[in-house]
């Protein structure tokens, strides 16, 4: 089918997946007279420009546009562009801020220079602060009078009215950084910092990681063999991780710099999760045991680094880091969200006291004060809200969306939804529960509006979309089908989001029906639904994968051919289309794995054990899950992509995939994407490799 010249995959290319020109980051102020937030000025401009919304008057102003502050284009430390892979940053510019309590000064980094900036002074402009190197995630103290950042692996201080940066803590060795997240806390635990202020602003929490344990793995270009491969401290399951500590750093009255460890047993607990400084109480800190079924959440007294034990807790499986906790109401009660296994819900905890009723799933805390936490919950995984929840458990649902987030500061509330009947993503501000202004988006529309059918099926229920081309009559003809999971831990895709299915809306109207369905493991339907993966990370998924497209083909049966399927998917996704075809070759006919984990020894020690467990202990799990055992039963067309510089999923997954193929015979495609991550937001990579896909299947479906 031959697409007009301006089409969907060009467009979704050039707007990196319609996010570009979104507001995003929007973070109120306490005195609900101004909005901070990001978003660049068109829906295909990289730059990413730091705006603020007044309240009262409603505009928006321009507050840093990267292009009045940069001579050239961009150029990010390594640190930088490792610590934007690891946050899937698509974006240019001014892609993350830190404000102080008030919201009054932002800080920020461009192109490694940190900068700081009155948001409540129309006339401020951006004043670049003194820094001995390329700086990394500079945040200002609490107080607004100093701002930290790391240059060279280490951490250092400078006063934001002007003067010398000075260094708080510099690495003893060259394995060592401070104040930077080591890489499973940054890929696996969505923790990307790596220091915190505290409350008074005077001292911080620091991390300290070792990376000398950690095997050294090397990531080439073999594109570009004049260019030397760049060494990448990768913790594969079964081996070393980083050595990680905790520091309380202060500044004494004399001017010297104080440092006191913060101890636990690091060879029980050497995960370290969270870290929080609530304005309520001391800082907290949850660790995690290697298997990740025990927690410990400590108390840090802020002056003399000593703990106390808050919270101990296990779990038969796994425990869920969940995002906003473990942290403290203003009066110092500690909030958590705990999997009560009991009544399979994940439960808001105050106090030890779940207050949550069963059946709610509670994703996340926003924000937690005493009149009442506002949390992100839903009880359908298709879609969430956001719920203000009072110390008696009584629950007020705020807004709804297929996928919602928010912000809550003083007397404002900074959302985001998204609904399936449109595919932009409304933002807003709220204040009494009354919408009192919109953020507007510059990002581009879709030219393709997805129509999407919402079903639960088989069995277990599963949340299934399915889309249609959009000149289908039904009955009239059977399709071939494109099943399009991601399948695994930690993502769901059958959401009530339009914004989600524009991809496999262009994919339908090629001639497809398109399935999106979500299986075991896949979060939002509770505790016991999550661990049914647990010491085996194929079966259930593709099960499930099966299960979805029999319950389909049973609501449609005059719509499909089930005698001609596709699967296609990216990360786990491709590891589960690459299963599908090999595994199911009854059921599926034709296979595009995106750079897919093919053999889980190779994969990061945090993800893997927590499903697989060590592979010295369980072996059979992991070969279990493993691809490699299976390549002589290839029967189908198998096309593997992978990105050649991807350091999260390395290239050798594919390389040893496509090795085990080649020894047994069996035919099978392999793309390689030079110098290509394992995100795909080069333009030119991201548009053609949808084509490549449809000529695929084009060609392998028409055989059945």
């Amino acid at each position: 089918m031959t697409d007009p010249q301006d089409s969907y995959p060009r467009q979704r290319a050039r707007t990196r997946g319609f996010r570009l020109g979104a507001p995003r980051s929007l973070t109120p102020s306490r005195d609900g007279e101004r909005v901070a937030f990001l978003r660049s000025r068109g829906g295909t401009d990289p730059l990413t420009c730091l705006w603020v919304l007044d309240v009262a008057s409603g505009t928006e102003r321009c507050v840093v546009d990267p292009r009045e502050l940069l001579d050239d284009e961009e150029s990010l430390p390594p640190q930088e562009r490792a610590r934007r892979e690891r946050m899937r940053e698509v974006a240019g510019g001014v892609t993350d801020f830190a404000v102080d309590r008030e919201a009054r000064v932002a800080v920020f980094a461009l192109s490694g220079v940190p900068y700081a900036v009155r948001l409540d002074d129309p006339a401020a402009r951006a004043v670049a602060l003194d820094a001995p190197g390329p700086a990394i995630d500079p945040r200002p103290d609490p107080t607004g009078t100093k701002a930290a950042f790391v240059s060279d692996r280490s951490l250092y201080v400078v006063p934001l009215a002007g003067g010398r940066a000075a260094v708080l803590c510099r690495p003893d060795a060259d394995d060592v950084t401070w104040g930077l997240a080591d890489f499973i806390a940054a890929e696996e635990l969505d923790r990307v910092r790596g220091y915190w202020w505290l409350v008074d602003g005077a001292g911080l929490l620091v991390e300290r990681v070792d990376d000398s344990p950690v095997a050294t793995w090397w990531i080439a270009d073999p594109a570009h063999p004049d260019q030397p491969a760049i060494s990448h401290r990768y913790p594969a399951a079964g081996t070393n991780n980083a050595a990680v500590s905790l520091w309380l750093v202060r500044i004494d009255d004399e001017g010297d710099v104080v440092r006191t460890e913060v101890e636990w047993d690091h060879a029980a607990l050497p995960y370290l999760a969270t870290v929080s400084c609530p304005s309520g109480g001391d800082p907290l800190i949850s660790l995690l045991s290697r298997d990740q079924r025990r927690q410990v959440v400590l108390s840090i007294d802020p002056e003399t680094a000593k703990t106390v034990v808050v919270r101990e807790r296990t779990d038969p499986e796994w425990i869920d880091v969940m995002p906003g906790v473990p942290t403290r109401t203003p009066s110092g009660a500690a909030v958590e969200i705990v999997a009560d296994r009991e009544c399979d819900t994940n439960r808001l905890v105050v106090d030890g006291t779940a207050i949550t009723s069963p059946a709610l799933q509670v994703e996340a805390v926003l924000d937690a004060g005493d009149d009442d936490v506002l949390i992100v919950a839903g009880r359908d995984p298709v879609r969430s809200a956001v719920c203000r929840v009072a110390p008696d458990g009584a629950v007020t649902e705020v807004l709804t969306g297929g996928t919602v987030g928010a912000r809550r500061a003083g007397p404002l509330l900074c959302a985001a939804t998204t609904s399936l009947g449109s595919t932009a993503t409304d933002t807003a501000v709220w204040r009494g529960g009354e919408r009192i202004a919109t953020v507007r988006s510059y990002a581009e529309v879709p030219i393709i509006s997805p129509s999407v059918t919402m079903l639960r099926v088989g069995e277990l229920d599963l949340r299934t979309a399915v889309l249609f081309p959009g000149d289908h009559v039904p009955g009239a003809r059977r399709l071939p089908v494109i099943m399009s999971p991601y399948g695994g831990p930690h993502a769901r895709m059958a959401i009530e989001s339009g914004l989600m299915f524009g991809t496999a809306q262009w994919l339908a109207d090629q001639g497809y029906c398109v399935i999106v369905a979500d299986g075991r493991g896949t979060p939002g339907r509770g505790p016991a639904w999550d661990r049914s993966v647990r010491g085996d990370l194929a079966t259930p998924a593709l099960d499930d994968q099966v299960a979805a497209l029999e319950g389909v083909a049973a609501v449609y049966p005059d719509d499909l051919d089930t005698s001609r399927v596709g699967i296609r998917g990216w990360s786990f996704g491709g590891y589960l289309a690459a299963l599908a075809v090999l595994r199911r070759p009854d059921v599926f006919h034709a296979g595009v794995a995106g750079a897919p984990v093919t053999e889980w020894r190779l994969y990061d020690t945090g993800y893997t054990e927590r499903y697989l467990g060590l592979p010295q202990e369980d072996p059979a799990a992991f070969d279990r899950s493993s691809l490699l055992p299976l390549a002589a039963q290839l029967t189908r067309p198998l096309l593997i992509i992978h990105g050649l510089a991807d350091d999260n999923v390395v290239v050798a997954h594919t390389l040893q995939l496509s090795s085990a193929l080649l020894a047994a015979g069996r035919p099978h495609g392999v793309l390689p994407l030079s110098s290509v991550t394992h995100m795909t937001p080069q333009e030119v990579v991201a548009e053609n490799l949808l084509r490549a896909e449809v000529d695929f299947f084009a060609e392998a479906l028409a055989r059945g």
